[in-house]
């Protein structure tokens, strides 16, 4: 899972709602407006929404008449989804509906219409032919965000830190996912279908507010590592309470580095 977590359950994904707002490239947003129609409709598809924090944030950030298009495979967390309350930019509710399925069978007949194409901590948790298929099928703009680059800083240091996050970088690469090389490979997926990419960094930056969030990260950062490099067991105990102590204490300090990109269709950067 993205940024350390071990699933995608709607209590993770509330909890690290307000980090990943704070974190989103807000400059990506002025290119993208221009990059949009004027005076249309928006169509927005939503890919693997999860409870639908992206459509919460980016929703009132634009103007216009919108609609959403939230896509999970999860079906209890599109029910969550559903139920959200979207509003514009200038105060008009947005209509939602809501598609199941995986991302592996999109095709460009189901982006028939969109006007933009979103997604959240998602694209390092994709194998290389489901984001083909994301970039074979998206022939308007998309925003994705939040995608891990394999970089993590904590404060004060550890020595167990370099080798905790090379195991957890490694197990985002397991069964073929593409976990860091992520926004690379879609960077080039885009890129060979005439599309350019801005990128601009998105980190979470969590403190002494977010010890909660930075607890439960911590659990599923380690867990991760050691079921990567079980040989760590032993060293990743000690290390954890280490780190839960500071956590609580208020004295540690986690850089979770992410890109965000936005693809703008046959245009140049």
């Amino acid at each position: 899972m993205s940024s350390g977590t071990s699933s995608f359950d709607s209590s993770w994904l509330a909890l690290r709602e307000s980090a990943d707002a704070a974190a989103r490239a807000s400059e990506l947003l002025g290119p993208l407006r221009d990059a949009l129609a004027p005076d249309e409709p928006l169509v927005i598809w939503d890919l693997g929404c999860g409870t639908g924090a992206l459509g919460r944030w980016l929703s009132g950030r634009l103007r216009g008449p919108q609609h959403w298009i939230l896509h999970d495979h999860d079906p209890e967390l599109l029910d969550l989804a559903r139920k959200n309350a979207y509003v514009t930019a200038d105060g008009r509710p947005a209509t939602i509906e809501t598609r199941g399925g995986g991302l592996e069978s999109l095709r460009a007949s189901d982006l028939v219409g969109a006007s933009l194409v979103t997604a959240s901590a998602l694209l390092d948790v994709l194998t290389a032919a489901e984001v083909e298929a994301i970039a074979a099928a998206a022939g308007c703009p998309a925003l994705l965000t939040l995608s891990v680059v394999g970089r993590v800083r904590l404060s004060p240091p550890d020595p167990l830190d370099a080798e905790i996050a090379a195991a957890f970088d490694a197990h985002q690469r397991r069964d073929g996912l593409l976990g860091p090389d992520a926004v690379a490979a879609a960077t080039e997926a885009f890129g060979r279908r005439g599309a350019s990419v801005r990128t601009r960094p998105s980190p979470w930056r969590l403190g002494p507010g977010q010890a909660a969030l930075t607890a439960e990260w911590l659990r599923g950062w380690v867990a991760a590592a050691v079921e990567q490099s079980p040989g760590l067991g032993p060293a990743a105990d000690g290390y954890l309470r280490r780190r839960l102590d500071e956590c609580a204490a208020g004295s540690l300090i986690v850089e979770v580095h992410h890109l965000d990109m936005l693809v703008l269709p046959g245009s140049s950067a």
